[in-house]
């Protein structure tokens, strides 16, 4: 009996999952990235709380202590000595930790996503575009010859005409349909109104993990888009990609109509179609700057006022043709019902959540929010 070779089989074998090798360093630096996102960005707090880890958990060894860690963290430039204000000697991390943040935030949060060149978004529509579809027409007078797909016009001429006689006409050729590309214009607005570390829940620094994996995204996959980061307390600012590991909350009530005032000012300045702005909060509004400089407040509860000019705010972000997207983080259901109300003045959308979850569903959307309007 001959024995029979070249014989390939495929399929799935499956075995116990082994975690890929990892040095002391790599290991101690995932936790303190971890670490370092929840003391927003204040090293000598991360180190006290990593010192304390070690003791309950054995972090380091003898080979390989914290102190090892800290000197190696100098030399791969991940910190640095400065000098504090004080006069006094310190250490802070530096724009290498800050980038090494947001990449792992946007592993944690959106998986592992690769680049992927000049990132654009697709649209609903098709025709003579820059990006495949994987569908395909007949030929029409003035495509573009690159566009003709070989392997199916081949493919027709066969079943047209035959092997024998292959020969290749107009009626044979196919195209392969593209698709256009949109850029988008995206405004974040956190809320760090003091409710954000109240009740026992610390969701600033979920949302601050957020932001900095859209942010990460955005510049790695879709680098023709922009992205502007505001926060609004009483008042409300822009930050940069770079400050966000250090966003604090602070004694503030919560001014949505600065917010979105500010927002809405920051995507008039761009040129790009789509805009779109994404707000994270977990309370009511509750404040207001009057034309005088002073501030109203009332944290009672939805003050007519105050509600009203957020109602305003909606209705004029929606004339401008900018969508506004809300994840509620809190789900008392009169306040949820205030978002229902001012998402049906901007005709925007919510998603009603806690913090899980809020990173896939601002990704999702982002995603999903594509829509390039064509005129003719």
């Amino acid at each position: 009996m001959k024995e029979k070779k070249g014989i390939f089989k495929k399929g799935f074998a499956f075995r116990h999952y082994e975690a890929p090798e990892q040095s002391p360093f790599e290991k101690l630096f995932d936790i303190f990235q971890e670490i370092i996102t929840h003391t927003s960005g204040d090293l000598d707090e991360a180190l006290d709380w990593m010192k304390e880890l070690d003791k309950e958990y054995q972090l380091t060894s003898e080979d390989y202590t914290l102190d090892d860690f800290v000197e190696d963290l100098k030399k791969k430039g991940y910190i640095r000595e400065e000098i504090k204000p004080d006069g006094k000697g310190g250490m802070s991390i530096t724009a290498k930790t800050e980038r090494a943040i947001r990449k792992r935030a946007l592993d944690q949060i959106f998986g592992n996503l690769k680049r992927s060149g000049s990132g654009n978004h697709r649209t609903k529509y098709t025709g003579r575009g820059d990006e495949h579809a994987g569908e395909y027409r007949n030929y029409q007078y003035g495509d573009a010859l690159e566009r003709i797909s070989i392997t199916e016009s081949l493919k027709n001429a066969q079943i047209n005409h035959g092997i024998g006689d292959l020969h290749l006409t107009e009626d044979d050729l196919v195209v392969e349909e593209t698709q256009f590309k949109a850029q988008m214009s995206t405004v974040l607005m956190i809320d760090i109104s003091h409710s954000m570390i109240l009740y026992g829940e610390d969701r600033i620094t979920p949302a601050k993990k957020v932001a900095m994996a859209l942010a990460e995204l955005i510049t790695t996959r879709y680098p023709k888009d922009t992205l502007d980061i505001l926060v609004f307390g009483n008042d409300a600012w822009p930050i940069a990609i770079k400050d966000l590991p250090y966003l604090q909350v602070g004694p503030y009530h919560t001014n949505t109509v600065a917010g979105l005032q500010l927002a809405m000012d920051m995507l008039r300045r761009k040129r790009n179609t789509n805009k779109q702005i994404f707000m994270i909060t977990d309370g009511k509004p509750s404040c207001l700057r009057l034309p005088d400089g002073q501030y109203y407040k009332n944290s009672n509860g939805l003050d007519r006022n105050i509600v009203n000019k957020c109602y305003v705010m909606a209705q004029q972000a929606r004339k401008l043709h900018i969508p506004i997207t809300t994840f509620m983080i809190a789900q008392d259901p009169y306040l949820m019902q205030f978002v229902r109300e001012f998402t049906y003045a901007n005709q925007g959308k919510a998603f009603y959540t806690g913090l899980k979850g809020l990173g896939e569903m601002i990704f999702e959307d982002y995603e999903t929010n594509r829509k390039k309007r064509i005129k003719g």
